[in-house]
């Protein structure tokens, strides 16, 4: 897609299949890392603090490009910088396959589970999807150009969703005003569960601001935090925390494709107008909710529209300004089309695109059969099992094992993408580095010397790099590969 480099990063639930297990999932993280890094060299382990929570042996930089490591106890990936959705998306899996092929390599795999979902039914516990996209520094970053982003990613949910049973607790003390006053009964909190058996977000439910810095309990709808990761003076990476994990490719795609276009539409003075809503996160929660999916919201000026058209007048725009840049961006357009379209029919028409609406209709199916209520904990149980990223056990694969699942990569594709990063990103050269360094031996964490944390042996981050006894290697920019200056500079 036109001047666009997308990233996600992608947290994981592990689930241990014991009543009582004697081991925590952070001690599974922390073995699957080890195993990773230094069983299988898929990459180098950090030898040096990226942080006060990200010590020494925290995780590393992959052969892809990419980045795993453990963040507050739970397993994440970060995918490598990728110019091309279907790049995106096999890096996406490719993290889950790496992850699993982990989880049978240790023998763990009867006993240990990857959920690639945002929610733990039980504890409470949330695990987020980070979306990132690369713009221009010249991108319009306030709250009046960022607020013309808030409408759409307000409604996307509707192709976006991976569905829920239930709703959250409030938590961290904050309780909306309508709560306590007893005034919208989509946000009562003590009957809910009841009212709305079923919604099509995850993380609706946990995001309590439009715009926020930080990404810890204060979830906001859009991420201002300024890190480009890239050259300042040309970049700026929209950080969004809002989204959910897909399991769909389709989904995926869609989730990164139309907000890759909505953004374009916004640098370049596009984006439609007029669909400011007076409380963007009741908003959010309230087209979640919506059980009977017609999704209508009030604006800021009084109209009523349903998420649906919201969705369709930026898609009307974006066909106008942006049909025929390139394929990718046709592809996108015509997938936005056909999933909005298939929205005002018969959900069960999206089956294998839309999670929310693969689940809804597994779980329908499943409840009718057994006869059971929805605050059954079977059918919690199965939610879950949507997103086991275990192709033999996760409730999504068997949709694209009988055909109703559409893929937009192939498992040659994922298969390559575990080991090479995308050949046209920065990712390519870090590729590079990576490479050189796993072919070499390097001391354990545990018996390195306080000083090598200080002054390791080397030091990689997503725009630099530094070998001892050389000189920093800078890659400000995302869209060049560097792959031959890193190699005359490492002199490989």
């Amino acid at each position: 897609m036109l001047h666009r480099i997308f990233g996600i990063e992608t947290e994981y639930g592990l689930l241990i299949n014991e009543e009582q297990p004697d081991r925590p999932p952070s001690w599974v993280a922390y073995q699957i890392i080890e195993h990773l890094f230094r069983v299988k060299r898929y990459g180098v382990l950090d030898l040096h603090h990226r942080g006060y929570d990200e010590p020494p042996g925290n995780g590393g930089f992959l052969l892809n490009g990419g980045r795993m490591y453990v963040d507050m106890g739970h397993l994440e990936f970060a995918s490598p910088e990728c110019h091309s959705l279907r790049d995106l998306v096999a890096s996406d899996r490719a993290g889950d396959w790496i992850l699993q092929d982990a989880i049978e390599e240790l023998g763990l795999a009867e006993n240990v589970s990857l959920i690639k979902n945002n929610i733990d039914h039980e504890t409470g516990a949330t695990f987020g999807c980070h979306e990132n996209y690369l713009v221009s520094r010249n991108f319009p970053f306030s709250y009046k150009g960022l607020g013309k982003l808030i409408p759409f990613l307000v409604t996307r949910q509707i192709f976006t969703g991976a569905g829920r049973i239930g709703s959250a607790e409030n938590h961290d003390g904050w309780i909306p005003i309508e709560d306590l006053a007893g005034q919208d009964p989509l946000m009562q909190a003590s009957h809910e569960r009841l009212a709305v058996p079923f919604q099509i977000s995850q993380r609706a439910d946990y995001i309590v601001n439009d715009f926020f810095e930080w990404v810890q309990h204060n979830r906001a709808i859009i991420n201002t935090r300024d890190e480009p990761l890239a050259d300042p003076t040309q970049f700026r990476r929209i950080h969004l925390l809002v989204g959910d994990s897909n399991l769909s490719e389709i989904a995926t795609t869609l989730k990164m494709g139309t907000t890759g276009l909505v953004l374009q539409l916004i640098e370049d003075g596009h984006a439609p107008t007029g669909l400011d809503f007076h409380d963007p996160v009741e908003t959010l929660r309230a087209v979640s909710r919506d059980s009977d999916r017609t999704w209508m919201v009030t604006l800021a000026t009084g109209e009523r529209l349903s998420a649906i058209d919201i969705q369709d007048r930026f898609l009307e725009l974006a066909r106008k300004h942006y049909h025929g840049q390139d394929e990718e961006t046709d592809w996108v357009l015509e997938l936005w089309e056909g999933v909005l379209n298939d929205l005002r029919g018969d959900y069960k028409q999206l089956v294998g695109r839309v999670d929310w609406a693969s689940k809804l209709w597994l779980l329908e199916t499943f409840r009718e059969q057994e006869n059971l209520p929805w605050e059954d904990p079977w059918l919690k149980s199965l939610d879950l099992e949507y997103h086991n990223v275990d192709p033999q056990k996760g409730l999504y694969f068997g949709l694209v094992e009988e055909g109703s699942a559409p893929r937009v990569t192939t498992n040659d594709a994922i298969q390559l993408a575990k080991y090479a990063p995308p050949r046209n990103t920065r990712a390519f050269g870090r590729g590079e580095v990576i490479r050189h360094l796993s072919e070499q031996s390097w001391p354990d964490v545990q018996d390195s010397h306080q000083s090598e944390h200080r002054f390791p042996p080397y030091v990689i981050n997503w725009s630099v790099f530094q070998v001892r006894g050389s000189s920093a290697f800078i890659m400000p920019d995302p869209f060049r590969t560097y792959a031959q200056e890193v190699r005359d500079h490492l002199k490989i």
